[in-house]
């Protein structure tokens, strides 16, 4: 029984042997959102997940909150019985990139599968940017001082 339209989670029947049930188990899109995202963090080679403007807001977001969004950059499909899952990433550079693909479609697989019961069946992956050590911008501004115009 799905309850996507409803609650936004699937429900999975939990029975004993004789067939009967005892209930249901209900697993929210943002728990395989959450799982998943994790699972990719955890992955060597991915430098973030998310758009630039979704990293933006979201590094604001965590600041202001005190927490952190594991989901973010990545979106789910939930069944009854599957999940679909999309993620945008920033490889870092020198990492093979199909091969770091590999590698978050096994963790992600292997996470959400054992967490939830779901056979994952799709795993998108969008390389968005790859991250060169030593050029990001909060680096540059703490580095030196208040930057002065090129041009008048």
């Amino acid at each position: 029984m799905a309850t996507n339209e409803t609650l936004g989670g699937t429900a999975l029947g939990t029975g004993n042997s004789d067939g009967g049930t005892r209930g249901t188990t209900t697993i929210a899109d943002t728990v395989v959102s959450t799982i998943a995202g994790i699972a990719v963090r955890e992955t060597d080679g991915v430098h973030s997940l998310g758009r630039g403007t979704s990293r933006a807001l979201g590094a604001v977001k965590d600041k202001v909150s005190r927490s952190n969004d594991p989901g973010r950059g990545v979106k789910v499909e939930v069944g009854e019985k599957q999940a679909a899952i999309d993620v945008v990433i920033v490889v870092e550079y020198g990492i093979p990139i199909l091969e770091a693909a590999k590698n978050i479609r096994t963790h992600v697989t292997d996470a959400v599968e054992t967490m939830t019961g779901l056979e994952v069946v799709e795993i998108n992956i969008d390389v968005l940017d790859v991250h060169v050590p030593g050029t990001d911008d909060d680096d540059d501004e703490s580095d030196s001082g208040p930057k002065k115009s090129r041009v008048q």
